[in-house]
């Protein structure tokens, strides 16, 4: 999880406790598996005595970091901005304790407390003077923007961000006895923006550590599918498609993943690579990781319903388990299945089985095939086979809503009672 790392940080580290702090961009009203990694090593900050600081960045949101991006971030409004970083407070407390009766509490900052009242004028004279130009258009994440093959440029807003985070820096330090700033490795020049504050404004002596940029070994960004982000909140990505994102990872992410994403001890890591690379078709990686991050994230029942929810696509799981399961994570282990819809109300004296199956747009062309298939008893109503004699009433219902309709082992289709 190292990447770079200030000359003598871990003496630093191994005096005695300290505080550090992490930044989270409030972007959005969730963090996304990309800020995993950051919340992992404030995770073992804490664990290792130390104080761990969140740092919300209300201001600095306002304005958006130029690093490792490639054009302009849209700038949010007030109210956006406070949902967001409400979000993001309840979701760090997943991870991280914040209670006072920890000899170490984490704390959650939000550095718009601070900067809401400072002058532009203050700000330039009593900040600005300290960093040379120079020494910001050195950094890459301004020269990438800055250079020939760059087409948009860095306004003056995006200019000035690593100031800005160089003085939230400065102000934990003066503050909070804040000495070290960790964050991804593309963070590594706004990070030594503060060393540098901290170092010329209060003669202190401050200190970095980044971790690497978590990369996908087929080169597709790590922490998207196809359908977007995979988020921490359960209501914009379902445990399930959660769990899923984890299990369908190459054996060489695995490998990778594992060591990042899990508290697991180095003998038992190697261990289970050892196994999985003997035994690759069963695995076992994959399976520990997903197991191990949708717990972390969410919980041992959201884990369970997401295995549950993973065995009924191959024909392990009864017709018990899938009216256990909501909604969304229905529509998310049949995503892509053709669905109608129908009136409730047809359900009042039960609908026969063939009106289900046949017609326009269902599962079925027409009444005939629909008896020779129930005739041959190749169809199911929720994984359960039926005969010609079926109504489908409403204690057939996934969520008061739903019903699976399956010929043979792989076609599907959902009709919606509304």
């Amino acid at each position: 999880m190292l990447h770079d790392i200030m000359p003598e940080t871990e003496n630093h580290l191994n005096l005695g406790p300290t505080a550090g702090y992490i930044g989270f961009d409030p972007t959005a009203d969730s963090l996304h598996i990309g800020s995993l990694v950051q919340i992992m090593i404030l995770m073992h900050f804490q664990r290792a005595g130390h104080q761990p600081i969140a740092l919300v960045g209300g201001a600095t949101g306002m304005i958006g970091d130029p690093s490792g991006k490639s054009d302009e971030r849209n700038l949010l409004d007030g109210p956006t901005l406070e949902k967001n970083i409400a979000g993001i407070k309840a979701q760090l407390s997943r991870f991280l304790d914040f209670s006072d009766s920890q000899k170490n509490p984490a704390l959650l900052v939000n550095n718009f407390d601070w900067m809401k009242n400072y002058s532009l004028i203050d700000f330039s004279r009593d900040i600005g003077k300290h960093i040379t130009v120079n020494y910001m258009m050195s950094k890459d994440s301004v020269k990438k923007r800055l250079g020939s093959e760059s087409q948009v440029g860095m306004s003056f807003t995006e200019f000035t961000y690593q100031l800005l985070q160089g003085y939230d820096f400065l102000y934990l330090y003066k503050n909070y006895n804040c000495t070290l700033q960790m964050g991804g490795s593309d963070q590594w020049g706004n990070i030594t923006t503060g060393t540098e504050l901290v170092r010329r404004k209060a003669s202190g002596k401050a200190y970095a550590i980044t971790c690497p940029l978590i990369t996908k070994a087929d080169g597709t960004k790590f922490g998207k599918t196809e359908g977007g982000n995979i988020w921490l909140d359960k209501k914009r990505t379902s445990p399930y498609k959660f769990y899923q994102y984890w299990l369908n990872a190459s054996d060489e992410d695995a490998a990778n993943y594992i060591k990042i994403f899990t508290f697991l001890s180095k003998e038992e890591i190697e261990s289970l690579i050892k196994e999985h690379q003997e035994m690759p078709h069963l695995r076992l990686l994959q399976k520990r990781i997903a197991e191990e991050v949708t717990v972390l994230v969410h919980s041992k029942e959201d884990l369970e319903n997401a295995q549950r929810a993973s065995q009924i696509l191959f024909g392990k799981s009864t017709s018990e388990d899938l009216l256990k399961l909501d909604s969304a994570t229905f529509l998310d282990v049949f995503d892509g299945v053709p669905q109608t819809q129908i009136d409730k109300t047809a359900l009042v004296d039960g609908l026969d089985i063939i009106a289900a199956l046949a017609g326009e747009g269902r599962l079925l062309k027409s009444n005939g095939e629909a008896r020779r298939a129930l005739k041959e008893n190749s169809i199911s109503i929720n994984k359960a086979k039926v005969d010609e004699e079926k109504k489908i009433n409403t204690t057939d219902l996934i969520n008061d809503r739903y019903v699976l309709l399956q010929r043979g082992k792989k076609s599907y289709f959902i009709i919606e009672f509304v």
